[in-house]
């Protein structure tokens, strides 16, 4: 097939943009940033502690979209210990900018890996 069959003008030109389509584009980058995924801000809530705990996160146990960003909950291994059972985690309530910005974190729980929380 010739190029100039590939975009269907049939004169090796660009296909116009009199639909407006490239106005909207130009006006939906000046307007407010898209959302970012859970996903993403699972990635940087783990990235950031990581960095200033000095310790790898081993799973995101909750997240959440806010107003002003994430908040999400980050499981890190304190302790490790033979058997690994008996290891120490800790669970981080880590709250993010929308930009994915580490803004503050907690530690807000403590316990060996084998421990099974118990409904009251």
């Amino acid at each position: 097939m010739p190029a100039s069959d590939k975009n269907g003008t049939g004169s090796g030109k660009r296909p116009s943009r009199s639909d407006g389509s490239a106005r909207r584009a130009r006006s939906n980058s000046t307007s407010k940033p898209a959302t970012r995924s859970a996903a993403w801000a699972m990635r940087s809530a783990a990235g950031q502690l990581e960095e200033l705990l000095g310790r790898t996160p081993e799973s995101v146990s909750a997240i959440k979209p806010t107003d002003d960003g994430w908040e999400a909950d980050v499981e890190v291994l304190e302790l490790e210990r033979i058997p690994e059972t008996t290891s120490v985690l800790g669970t981080y309530h880590v709250t993010l900018s929308a930009r994915g910005e580490l803004l503050a974190y907690e530690r807000t729980r403590r316990y060996t890996r084998g421990q099974i929380d118990r409904r009251h």
